[in-house]
């Protein structure tokens, strides 16, 4: 069976992505990312979603403003920071980093025993 979980540190690039975007309330920003990972086997639990986003305002990188919702309701809306924006830029090239180094490892070609000497096995 394969993993539905984030890997670690996922929750706060997607969330960051989200509002470098458009400014959405913490239930936007899960719609948004559901959305946007299009039926992906990940899913993100929506209890995850406002400890991450607390996180992130904690450490400045959001912003929240209270507004009204598309229901008229008090919501409060989050933006990126500049130090959000920074962070998110990071985040980015960190992940096309390793996600470039895993699709390496996966399109290698079966080894011969020759292919492996000198490596420890």
């Amino acid at each position: 069976m394969l993993p539905t979980g984030l890997l670690p540190g996922t929750m706060d690039v997607l969330i960051l992505k989200a509002l470098s975007l458009k400014h959405l309330h913490g239930y936007g920003v899960l719609l948004w990312i559901s959305k946007a990972l299009g039926g992906a086997i990940v899913k993100v639990p929506q209890g995850s979603i406002y400890p991450a986003i607390n996180r992130l305002e904690n450490l400045g990188l959001i912003l929240a403003e209270w507004g009204k919702s598309d229901n008229g309701r008090d919501a409060k809306y989050y933006r990126l920071t500049c130090a959000g924006r920074r962070a998110l830029q990071h985040q980015t090239a960190i992940w096309e980093e390793y996600t470039a180094a895993m699709a390496l490892v996966l399109a290698a070609a079966p080894t011969t025993r020759t292919d492996l000497e000198g490596v420890d096995s």
